[in-house]
């Protein structure tokens, strides 16, 4: 899909980049021709874009110690400067200022396609496309947020579960509702007829008015002990279910403990300072190759850009000196020695670099495979670890709360021989008070006071079990919500899981499709298909042997005769290699959205495609970025159409 364009200009602003001195340049939405011959600072000019926009990937001029960009785009402007430090002997170009994006690697690796492009040079050199395509994908984050959705939605679980075992519940609450109901309409109807009787008898004895009063004094207070004796009980059972609960609990933490072994804390050291070792031969390969990457966009700088000197600006040699520069045995000043050395030479200097860089690149997948084990292997020690520092907090809680219920066993059991005793006391002065005649009346007292105490702990029990079913319906009531939530938190999970899946499977569709339309429109004679294909393979990282996703480029040919055969990359030609090299680029391009963060495509160095072929490729890739510039020969600029903008003097 084209990107929406605006009728804005967008003005770019360069001081000292590559060749350039100082220049201006205005550009429009579309495509915009930078048409020149060699060492006339196009790709120079295409740097100053990728600067602007955020990328480290290029050459201060020779002659300064600095360099700035600034780009003003849609209504916002963007500056940059740009730095040439030395660290030991290496040269790092380290950019300071507002870039226009945060992050540029997208940029670098699927819109800046320059010649030493890494997705197009993918297609020629020993790198599985795969790892170009989900380089920008931080595979570690999204791991680590399925971790947090499981353990989210693991909680998730845990609380319907718990509210399954409440719907088991409920009907038993329900029915203990029921009883206690019936129980208390019993009771209260029992405690009536007692107190009819009790007035009853009230009026057939014959007593003083101040016995009576003592005797019911006396009476209350045999009541209150009494219910508070039950109490005690009731609690001092509780106390000891709990007791005994606990300490069964403590006979399951101890046979856990004792199972479990030592904690691996030398071990985890261990493991732990040869991470560190890993780590840091990690960061110098990473290092290594970094500066390693700097010399060959160096070089590749110098040579792009003409013979200048990093170090002293040459003087221009006039124009039979361009033109002699183009010849195959052109001579350059050796930019770290002054001496003479051929430009071929260079180039394959450049070539071995490139190829030490896969080398270290290999170290490195082997360093995180071991790194990976490693982790791993701690992981599960610390598991371990903390698995034992649980149980140990455990069993000291456990141990702690035995020894309050054992103290509060001994407490209660002490007030309730102190109550016995009262009570022994009170009936005694009770008897002495009564005569034969109120021996009837003061069992039905008795009997009263009973009823009394046994309402009031059924109306107590009553308001538990209906303030514990209360409690369940409000959680059920939560449950649809609940399974709504672990709903959209498995389809959080699936997506994260699938979206590596996902950007593979696109980048493979967009690449075949877009390939199969190309050949179509550039017309190679005996060129049948270019396709990828997502394979798995068995591959060492390290120690182990693991399965990894690749992608597996395929070429078939066609015979004069129609026949078609399978042929390899090492049979492409220059021309059919960068086209498929762009084609790649364009299809980590769409996969990764590219196009709504990065304005500018750049496309350098396609002089090994013929012009007609250039024409019709620019036209195919100028619906996919809004700012499409291309550095193109004369020659070949002039095969484009002419509503294009073009800008030959830089």
């Amino acid at each position: 899909m084209r990107p929406e364009q605006t009728a804005a200009k967008t003005q770019l602003t360069v001081r000292n980049i590559g060749g350039i001195e100082t220049t201006s340049v205005e550009f429009t939405p579309g495509v915009t021709v930078l048409s020149g011959e060699n060492a006339t600072n196009r790709t120079s000019l295409l740097q100053a874009i990728m600067a602007a926009l955020g990328s480290d990937d290029i050459s201060i001029k020779g002659d300064a110690d600095t360099a700035t960009v600034e780009l003003e785009i849609d209504g916002e402007t963007y500056s940059r400067t740009l730095t040439r430090k030395k660290k030991g002997t290496t040269v790092v170009e380290a950019g300071e200022g507002e870039a226009c994006l945060d992050d540029p690697t997208l940029a670098d690796l699927f819109a800046f396609l320059l010649e030493s492009n890494e997705a197009r040079r993918a297609v020629a050199t020993d790198v599985n496309p795969r790892e170009i395509i989900m380089r920008p994908v931080d595979t570690d984050e999204i791991q680590a947020e399925i971790d947090r959705l499981l353990e989210r939605r693991d909680d998730l679980e845990e609380e319907l579960d718990e509210l399954a075992g409440l719907k088991d519940r409920r009907p038993a609450l329900e029915e203990r509702r029921r009883e206690l109901q019936a129980e208390i309409e019993q009771t209260r109807a029992d405690l009536a007829a007692k107190e009819e009787e009790l007035e009853a008898r009230d009026a057939n004895v014959e007593q003083t008015r101040e016995e009576k009063a003592e005797l019911e004094e006396r009476l209350a207070d045999l009541r209150a002990k009494r219910a508070e004796l039950e109490e005690i009980r009731y609690e001092l059972e509780t106390e000891r279910e709990s007791l005994e609960s606990m300490r069964a609990q403590k006979r399951e933490l101890d046979v856990e403990f004792e199972e479990l072994p030592e904690a691996p804390v030398e071990e985890i050291d261990g493991l732990e300072a040869r991470i560190d070792r890993l780590r840091e031969q990690k960061r110098s390969l990473e290092s290594e190759i970094n500066e390693i990457q700097n010399v060959i966009q160096f070089n590749q700088g110098m040579l792009d850009s003409g013979t200048e000197d990093p170090l002293d600006v040459l003087e221009s040699a006039g124009e039979e000196s361009v033109t002699g520069g183009l010849l195959p045995d052109e001579t350059v000043a050796c930019w770290t020695c002054g001496s003479d050395v051929s430009r071929g030479q260079i180039e394959s200097t450049v070539d071995r670099l490139r190829e030490l860089s896969q080398d270290k690149l290999s170290e490195i997948d082997e360093l995180e495979g071991e790194l990976e084990d490693l982790t791993g292997e701690i992981e599960e020690l610390k598991g371990e670890k903390s698995r034992r520092e649980r149980l140990k907090r455990r069993r000291s809680d456990i141990e702690a709360e035995i020894e309050r219920g054992e103290s509060n066993v001994d407490r209660l059991t002490d007030r309730r021989e102190a109550l016995r005793n009262g009570i022994e006391s009170l009936e005694s002065e009770i008897e002495s008070l009564e005569d034969d005649s109120y021996q009837e009346i003061l069992d039905i007292h008795r009997e009263a006071n009973q009823l009394e105490y046994e309402l009031g702990r059924l109306e107590g029990e009553l308001e538990d079990v209906e303030s514990e079913l209360a409690d369940v319906e409000d959680r059920l009531d939560a449950e649809s919500e609940l399974r709504s939530r672990r709903q959209e938190l498995t389809a959080e999970i699936e997506e994260c899981r699938t979206r590596i899946d996902r950007i593979e499977r696109q980048a493979v569709e967009e690449f075949n499709g877009h390939m199969d339309s190309i050949l179509e429109r550039l017309g190679y004679s005996n060129l049948e298909r270019i396709w990828l294909e997502r394979v798995e393979r068995d591959v060492r990282e390290g120690r182990r042997t693991v399965t990894k996703r690749v992608f597996e480029l395929h070429i078939v040919r066609q015979t004069d005769t129609g026949a078609t055969y399978e042929d390899t990359v090492d049979h492409l030609s220059e021309s059919e290699r960068e086209v498929t090299g762009l084609v790649f680029a364009l299809a980590g391009y769409l996969a990764h959205e590219v196009h709504e963060d990065v304005p500018f495509m750049l496309l350098d160095s396609l002089e090994a495609i013929d012009s007609e072929r250039i024409a019709a490729l620019v036209e195919y890739v100028e619906g996919f970025s809004e700012y499409l510039v291309v550095a193109l020969l004369p020659e070949d600029a002039a095969a484009l159409p002419e509503g294009y903008r073009r800008i030959e003097d830089i």
